[in-house]
Order: structure tokens, then C-alpha cells, then sequence
């Protein structure tokens, strides 16, 4: 392999000035052990995200939760729905769609209620977030090859940097999890831990960004 060859996916994204943080889909649906799109790592990773929710609302940080909702039946749901018998635990009234105790919104606290993957699709996500000056997001959540992976997609493509926290995000199995980390960070992202998240919420945005590399 050739040195250009080497570098071709070795790019990074830099932070901006003003980041927004985006907890995707952290609902009990992904950590009730009955439910049919458990993750198993889910709870530590809803852990690392009450870390970077306290540190976003202390900096007065934007903070953005998703959340799923479906007709009982799923008729709003389109294709996906039909492709994905389990969203029905998103449908309206299913208690598995809470948020937990630990990630709760606050009254002042955007939600974005979706029926596709990604956060973007149909809503009004971007021009949320352009009205917020917001130039970079910082996402956790569920799962990581679904929601999270969508959404990063588009927030590039709709111009904000995104910053996917391998350790506040999860999926139904490991390999999952790290193979769509692995693609995000070659591609789409940066993928980056939960101090390196909560530095880029709190720091000076005159200051110099380090770059720390997270195993994949």
C-alpha cells in the first residue's frame, strides 16, 4: 500500500465554535432486557451520556433527544415499519418509549420526534439547529449502526461537524458497534470518547484542538 493510498481515509473534522449535543433515541426501549431491540452495553452508555448532559447544560451547550413515535399499528411508519416488525415498541403508549430517569429532558430542552433513522429526515432538525448558530454536534445514542449512524450522515452532509462518543453510544451486538464506528471515522465523522466530548463542550473555541485517536 502506497503512502497516498494510506492517507486516503486518515481526513478529520475540526470542532467549531459552537457545539450542540444530541442524545439519538436514549429510550428504555434499548435498555429494558425484554425488549426486542435491547442493547446490551446500553446502560453504561446512557451513563457516559448523563456525563456529557450535565456538562452541556453547565456550558449552556444547545442540547437536542430524539425520540421515535409511532400510530398504534405503525401506518405512519412506511417501509420501515413493515421491515422492522420491532418498532412497535415506538408506537404511542408503549412505556418503552421513555426516556430514562437519568436522561430526562428538561422542560426548556428540544425534542426531535422522528419516524425514520435518521433525526434529520422530515423534521426540522437543520433549521433548528442553524437558528441555535450551532456549527458542531456531539452525538450519543441508540444504536449506533441505526439511529446514530443516520444521523451523523446527515448532520455532514447538512454542514455540522459530527462528533459520534464511541463510549455514550450502543447497539444490539459488538461487532456492529465498532464496524459502523470504524466506517463513521473513515468516512462520515469523527469518532472520539466521552473526555474528549466534554472538552469540546466546554472549551474556549479560541483554543487549539487536539485530535485523540480511539482504537476502533
Amino acid at each position: 500500500m502506497t503512502d497516498k493510498h494510506a492517507k486516503a481515509f486518515q481526513g478529520h473534522l475540526e470542532p467549531g465554535k459552537a457545539p450542540a449535543l444530541m442524545l439519538v433515541d436514549m429510550v428504555q426501549a434499548y435498555l429494558e432486557p425484554s425488549s426486542p431491540v435491547y442493547c446490551p452495553t446500553g446502560a453504561a452508555a446512557a451513563e457516559r451520556a448523563a456525563e456529557l448532559l450535565a456538562v452541556a447544560r453547565a456550558a449552556a451547550r444547545p442540547v437536542i433527544f430524539t425520540s421515535v413515535k409511532y400510530e398504534v399499528g405503525g401506518a405512519d411508519g412506511g417501509l420501515f415499519f413493515k421491515k422492522l416488525p420491532a418498532l412497535w415498541v415506538f408506537e404511542e403508549g408503549c412505556p418503552l418509549r421513555a426516556f430514562p430517569a437519568l436522561l430526562r429532558p428538561a422542560p426548556t430542552e428540544l425534542i426531535v420526534t422522528k419516524q425514520y433513522p435518521s433525526a434529520f429526515f422530515a423534521t426540522k432538525l437543520h433549521e433548528t439547529l442553524s437558528n441555535l448558530g450551532a456549527d458542531t454536534v456531539i452525538i450519543a445514542g441508540f444504536s449506533t449502526s441505526g439511529c446514530v449512524r443516520a444521523t451523523a450522515l446527515d448532520a455532514l452532509q447538512y454542514g455540522f461537524a459530527p462528533f459520534v462518543v464511541r463510549d455514550a453510544c450502543a447497539d444490539r451486538r459488538a461487532e456492529a458497534h465498532d464496524a459502523n464506528l470504524f466506517d463513521l471515522q473513515a468516512k462520515y465523522a469523527e469518532v472520539c470518547d466521552a473526555q474528549t466530548a466534554i472538552n469540546i463542550l466546554r472549551r474556549d473555541p479560541t483554543a487549539p484542538f487536539q485530535h485523540k485517536q480511539v482504537g476502533l
